[in-house]
């Protein structure tokens, strides 16, 4: 049988055994969204994969203490947005520590089996009579139609919700697969994202889970740059509550990938298309390298020039910037057998430049979805892709004032 993925709705809370919500506990202005609670009716295997930054958040080390006293159990997330709790000191810590004891209390469950993310100002600290008010609020409003409103509840400068929900149908049985995100900038995690959280009602032992998660965060939360940042509270949660009565175990480690990979990717896509100031979603693939890594290294260059970045903004086909970006990568490169090509036009092969089309590609550039592939002329099988954005005066502006 050939696996079929059907996209559902319900997001984070579409899988069996999951509930969700969102509400407002005055951590932002205007009453918007800024506390969620996931929760599973059942212990469910857990992974988690945390930002490589080495200023990490106090939610971040509680989370990590939390997966290590667990063994990989857990039945809730608690997450508040508006405020990322880091750089705070001991009252962070603390206060990360009382989020995660007050969501255990509320629902019954043991401390060490609640996850806590944050997300916001760095710097700041929560208003703690605010996020227990909210954690009372969002326990009593858990649902199965939650989902929604905890996508809108973990945004910050996000112009839109991101979330993800399918229905698998393999030889291993039906289950389900559903996810939120936040992420507008800051944005390059090296490991995950801003904030992401997956659910999924098939059984899956912890340690397949963990390996799962990471394969596919690799291929489309590591393969995102907004603006080459990587944030202090970045991280990937995926909760299995095995509700669906379909059990993964390692014959079926593809289809767990896959299935992952099903949500996570347009999560990830849709970080950069909503990236801060954005206005074109950018694909690069990378061929011709010697390795794959050296095709990712030479992906992410790409995805994090500012002179790139900025010329597609532009709609100015300087195919020239690519070259100059592939040279100093670090991976091998040979000119004389390279190639540039936006969109269907090439504009650069064998060391010979085609300025007679760029006009073709100017017009192509005009376009929101844009891409980019460059040869490396190694001759090798290497490949990669990445996801970024244009560089636009929005972005500046928003980042200019995100304080004040």
């Amino acid at each position: 049988m050939r696996d079929v993925y059907e996209k559902i709705d319900g997001g984070v809370a579409a899988p069996e055994g999951f509930r969700a919500a969102g509400v407002s506990c005055g951590i932002k202005t205007n009453a918007r969204l800024d506390l969620a609670v996931i929760a599973s009716d059942v212990p469910a295997s857990a992974a988690a994969v945390f930002t490589t930054n080495l200023a990490q958040a106090a939610p971040v080390l509680v989370s990590r203490e939390n997966f290590r006293r667990s063994a990989g159990r857990m039945r809730a997330v608690v997450v508040n947005s508006g405020c990322a709790n880091a750089c705070t000191g001991i009252d962070g810590m603390q206060h990360a520590q009382e989020m995660v004891d007050l969501t255990a209390k509320t629902l019954s469950v043991e401390p060490s089996a609640v996850l806590v993310a944050s997300t916001g100002v760095i710097g700041v600290k929560l208003p703690m009579e605010n996020i227990g008010r909210g954690i009372g609020d969002a326990v009593r409003a858990l649902s199965r139609d939650g989902g929604p409103a905890a996508a809108r509840a973990i945004m910050t400068t996000d112009p839109f919700p991101k979330e993800v929900a399918v229905e698998v149908h393999s030889d291993a049985g039906t289950f389900r697969v559903g996810g939120i995100a936040k992420g507008s900038g800051m944005i390059e995690p090296l490991m995950a994202t801003m904030l992401a959280f997956v659910t999924l009602d098939a059984a899956v032992e912890p340690p397949l889970l963990q390996r799962a998660l990471k394969a596919a965060c690799d291929e489309t939360f590591n393969a995102i740059s907004v603006d080459g940042e990587c944030s202090t509270n970045d991280c990937v949660f995926a909760l299995a509550s095995g509700v669906a009565g379909v059990t993964l175990k390692e014959a079926d480690y593809p289809v767990l990938v896959d299935a992952l990979r099903q949500v996570c990717e347009p999560l990830a896509i849709g970080i950069v298309r909503g990236g801060e100031g954005a206005t074109k979603l950018i694909t690069i693939r990378v061929v011709g390298a010697q390795s794959n890594d050296e095709a990712r290294r030479t992906a992410r260059a790409i995805a994090n020039s500012p002179l790139v970045k900025t010329a597609i903004h532009g709609g100015d086909p300087n195919w020239g910037r690519l070259v100059a970006v592939m040279g100093r990568s670090g991976s091998a490169f040979l000119l004389a057998r390279a190639a540039v090509r936006i969109g269907p036009v090439e504009l650069f092969s064998n060391g010979t430049p085609f300025d007679d089309r760029s006009p073709d590609a100017a017009v192509y550039l005009k376009g929101t979805d844009v891409q980019l592939e460059v040869d490396l002329g190694t001759g090798g099988s290497g490949t990669s892709h990445m996801w970024t954005c244009d560089l636009t005066a929005e972005y500046v502006k928003i980042n200019a004032e995100y304080r004040t």
